[in-house]
């Protein structure tokens, strides 16, 4: 892997520690809730292959995935994207336990699943045998009874919407009312699509997959437009094998 930006002497193409991924994709003070996003796209655009982001992703931008994860407080997931990718908890990794510990952090992020109806199965490993207690944001609308039934699961439900949807900007404040500031998104399109529409997303951390699919597989974001397009800035980019490696934050 070479660092293409910011640019360095180092023009070697060797593999990367763990280390010194994290320190690439490290979050800034972290005073204020900042909430980035983690995507793959192909070089047409599309954000799956067959439903799924696997097929476009790497062996490097998997590693990239977890160094992510691992400095998270919390990873925000759509409801469809957990049933798609078939989401499981996130793990303690050994790497990454001293880092966390120095910021206090737990073993391992949480898990916190954006839905409006609750129409997830409470008896999956995400929801029944989590390192770290995973969170359900809703809206007060939220059917009481599967509220209830989260509840009993011993999932933490957070109400962050008055109707039976949840508010992005209520989104980032409930989960900083738990104390987490490192929010972390990994889709799917919909729900990063109301982010972005919110303007509460702060970082784009893009994997740009060297492969084209045509078809019609969603892209990133899907959702309203925003009245003007919002400038990012490139704060880093790394390349291997023709995959690029970007992280962009709001200017």
């Amino acid at each position: 892997m070479r660092r293409l930006f910011p640019v360095t002497d180092q023009t070697d193409d060797r593999e990367w520690t763990l280390d010194e991924l994290a320190e690439v994709y490290a979050y800034p003070d972290p005073a204020e809730p900042r909430l980035r996003a983690n995507m793959v796209s192909t070089l047409d655009g599309a954000a799956q292959y067959d439903g799924r982001s696997q097929p476009i992703s790497s062996a490097t931008d998997m590693r990239i995935f977890g160094t992510l994860r691992a400095l998270a407080d919390v990873v925000v997931v759509g409801a469809e994207t957990v049933r798609q990718e078939g989401y499981r908890p996130a793990r303690a990794r050994a790497e990454f336990a001293a880092r966390r510990e120095a910021a206090g952090q737990a073993l391992a992020p949480a898990i916190a699943v954006v839905t409006a109806g609750l129409d997830l199965d409470f008896s999956l490993p995400l929801f029944a045998s989590p390192l770290v207690p995973t969170i359900v944001l809703t809206g007060a609308g939220a059917a009481p009874e599967r509220v209830a039934a989260a509840e009993k699961a011993g999932v933490r439900v957070l109400f962050a919407g008055d109707g039976a949807g949840v508010e992005p900007g209520r989104l980032v404040q409930a989960l900083a009312g738990l104390g987490h500031r490192r929010l972390l998104t990994e889709g799917g399109p919909r729900l990063l699509g109301q982010l972005i529409a919110a303007g509460v997303l702060d970082e784009l951390c893009l994997t740009v997959s060297p492969m084209l699919t045509a078809g019609n597989a969603q892209r990133i974001a899907d959702g309203p437009p925003v009245e003007l397009p919002r400038r990012f800035a490139l704060m880093s980019m790394l390349e291997e094998e023709g995959f690029l490696f970007t992280r962009y934050g709001r200017v």
